[in-house]
């Protein structure tokens, strides 16, 4: 070993990088003994790094501590916790290079070029739920597909690597739902096993750590769409709860007769019924923006529909079936001449494109949990707090109210006042973890490697004789609709899934209006995440080609 090598383990050691694991448990009897340790360490430690290593480290160091780092030197990806046996370990180690160059001074490392970013490692390192499983050491610059390092992140979502009728699974139904990587689901198992409780009305530990942990999401909800205060987030079940809870609260109380409610053509049917509802309750109108032959808003028509008479705008930010990104900003600039407030449904963009709610200017903005790597069943409303504070709560009972008397019931400020009852404090917990997540790879890099995800596939699906693309916006997302002559949507979608593993969506994606503007019923939809790839999609096209000259 080199003197400066030396000199640098030294260094290391004094500068206390190890106290990390100072409090760690004994790892287990079959770890209990110091020789042993070495003895395995012996076999991939030169006999100079050994010498030096006995000098500076006691017989007493904690051994998960050595344990840990051997673990790390073994598995340098830091994949998981699949080369760890320690349940309750935390991932995180940042010494990963100087244990390396301590020990293979002459190695190369190969895997430096390919390295995603752990930035953010340091912001994660004291918090309970940071089971991390990203490569370290290095800054991650999108400068083209092959930086981003698809196949370290598909080894973080369990569910990818398995088979489907004999084939391997390839998802591509992530506009429906999307997969959650390894760190959620231990997140949501650790939750059950350590801090379950019911949250706010107790005194006791397990309480004050299920109300902690439930804020905290709500604070990384506020960070992550750049809201201007954690009481303007409101947890609810999902974007179709989100949408209603506006709908009966702001429009019962706002609309009359004769007011005007302006939705899209593009959108979901969750923002479609409940203001077709409302508006026959309270025999307003409900006018609808409509679209070109690309699957585009014309936005001409959209500003002739504004008036003094606007109540409020609800529009997709993204449409889920061409992937149609709407101009949302310019949209909601328009509407505020009127002083109409507006409701952006982000189930579609939350996961692809990064949300600044002020910049953006909406008084709403809704999205739903699952469709950003975060559990079934949480979803998120912001309000302006301005506007969430002069609405009327929705549902009554236990959390919403400061009092309640057989006479009257004063009711909480914002957002407790629209989260009645017990909440989902898990899978918003879950929520948090996934925004930490997709944060550490950054919506920037993911938008981009996405955008190429989804030309490719335009670009080698039209290439298929009797193939037609439907929809094909300017600005898009990682949606492709498609239609097979002569071969029945359902059918397609059920022979993709039987002969190649493949899961799509093959219907109408709850968005019939917009699929009937452009002429079809229902079409087929691959959707694409970050964890897909080309390989897949060109197994895709192999299948769509071999369906097609079948016929």
């Amino acid at each position: 070993m080199s003197i400066e090598n030396q000199q640098s383990f030294a260094s290391f050691l004094d500068a206390g990088n190890w106290n990390g694991y100072a409090d760690n448990a004994n790892i287990g009897s079959e770890w209990a003994d110091i020789s042993r340790l070495r003895e395995i360490a012996g076999g991939f430690c030169p006999e100079e790094a050994r010498q030096i290593a006995t000098q500076l480290i006691p017989d007493d160091v904690n051994l998960e501590s050595v344990y840990a780092s051997f673990a790390q030197l073994q598995n340098p990806l830091g994949i998981s916790t699949g080369g760890l046996v320690l349940p309750d370990f935390q991932a995180g180690l940042p010494f990963t290079d100087d244990l390396s160059k301590l020990f293979f001074p002459d190695v190369q490392d190969s895997t430096k070029k390919s390295d995603l970013s752990s930035a953010a490692q340091n912001q994660f390192a004291d918090n309970t739920y940071s089971d991390y499983s990203f490569l370290r050491d290095q800054e991650f610059n999108y400068n083209n597909r092959d930086v981003f390092d698809v196949q370290s992140i598909r080894k973080d979502f369990p569910i990818l690597h398995q088979k489907v009728n004999g084939k391997d699974l390839i998802w591509f139904d992530n506009a429906a739902t999307t997969q959650k990587p390894s760190h959620v689901i231990n997140t949501l198992t650790r939750f059950y096993q350590q801090d379950n409780s019911n949250i706010h009305r107790a005194a006791h530990t397990l309480a004050a750590r299920s109300t902690d942990a439930y804020e905290g999401a709500r604070e990384k909800v506020k960070d992550f769409i750049h809201a201007s205060s954690p009481d303007e987030i409101v947890f609810v079940r999902g974007t179709t709860e989100g949408i209603n809870l506006v709908a009966q609260t702001y429009g019962r109380k706002y609309i009359q007769e004769g007011d005007e409610i302006i939705i899209s053509t593009l959108d979901h049917h969750a923002n479609i019924v409940p203001w077709q509802q409302l508006a026959k309750e309270k025999k307003a109108k409900l006018l609808v923006i409509p679209i070109n032959d690309n699957g585009e808003i014309i936005l001409e028509e959209y500003e002739r529909l504004l008036s003094p008479r606007t109540k409020i705008v609800s529009i997709s930010h993204v449409n889920n079936t061409f992937g149609t990104i709407l101009p949302v900003k310019t949209m909601i600039d328009l509407a505020k001449r009127y002083g109409a407030r507006v409701l952006i449904d982000g189930a579609q963009s939350i996961a692809h494109t990064p949300v600044d709610v002020q910049e953006l200017g909406c008084d709403f903005f809704v999205f739903s949990g699952h469709k950003i790597y975060a559990p079934n069943g949480i979803g998120v409303v912001y309000g302006k707090k301005e506007v969430l504070d002069i609405l009327p709560p929705w549902q009554g009972g236990g959390n919403m109210i400061q009092d309640v008397t057989f006479e009257e019931t004063i009711f909480n400020g914002p957002p407790a006042r629209f989260e009645a009852g017990t909440p989902n404090v898990a899978d918003a917990v879950g929520l948090g973890a996934a925004l930490d997540y997709v944060s550490r790879v950054g919506l920037i890099n993911i938008s981009k490697y996405e955008h190429y995800l989804t030309e490719y596939a335009r670009e080698h699906l039209a290439k298929i004789d009797g193939l037609r693309l439907i929809g094909n916006p300017r600005e898009r997302v990682s949606v492709v609709s498609f239609v097979l002559k002569d071969v029945p949507t359902p059918e397609v979608g059920r022979l993709l899934d039987k002969e190649a593993g493949i899961a799509l969506r093959a219907g109408h994606h709850c968005a019939q209006p917009s699929l009937r503007r452009l002429g079809v019923e229902a079409t087929v939809r691959p959707s694409f995440s970050f964890y897909n790839t080309t390989d897949e999609i060109d197994k895709l096209v192999h299948a769509v080609r071999k369906i097609q000259s079948n016929r």
